[in-house]
């Protein structure tokens, strides 16, 4: 028989086989739950969507601002020299206007997919309302 007086393991119960800590159990794999994105590229000036292949447009439809100007840009960086993240000759002294950049490239950003159909609060309110009337 053990010296021990309890029968609860402490600090001097034998060395037994280490058990791993358990991992939590991992949802099913898919999307479910993730919120769908999609590239948009949007207007500096006014944020009217515009369309990703806009190299054919010269301005926003919603403001007329030029969009091949360093406003627009992907490397367009206010913090880098010249406010750009490509090396660049001259710095462009107004960035709203046009300019003949060989780096342009129009900035396109990733952003959740608000689409209608997506479940609104007002909609289950409106089915418990529905269940009443006559």
């Amino acid at each position: 028989m053990s010296d021990r007086r309890y029968r609860q393991s402490g600090y001097r119960s034998e060395p037994g086989p280490r058990q791993e800590p358990r991992e939590p159990p991992r949802p099913p794999s898919g999307t479910f739950g993730i919120l769908k994105s999609k590239p948009t590229s949007r207007c500096a000036e006014c944020g009217a969507v515009l369309p990703i292949t806009a190299d054919s447009l010269a301005q926003c439809p919603g403001c007329r601002a030029e969009l091949h100007a360093c406003r627009q840009c992907a490397h367009f960086d206010p913090a880098r020299r010249f406010e750009c993240a490509q090396p660049i000759v001259e710095r462009i002294a107004d960035k709203r206007a046009k300019n003949a950049c060989t780096a342009f490239a129009l900035m396109v950003t990733v952003e959740r997919d608000t689409s209608s159909g997506a479940v609104r609060p007002d909609d289950a309110r409106r089915a418990f309302g529905n269940l009443f009337k006559k």
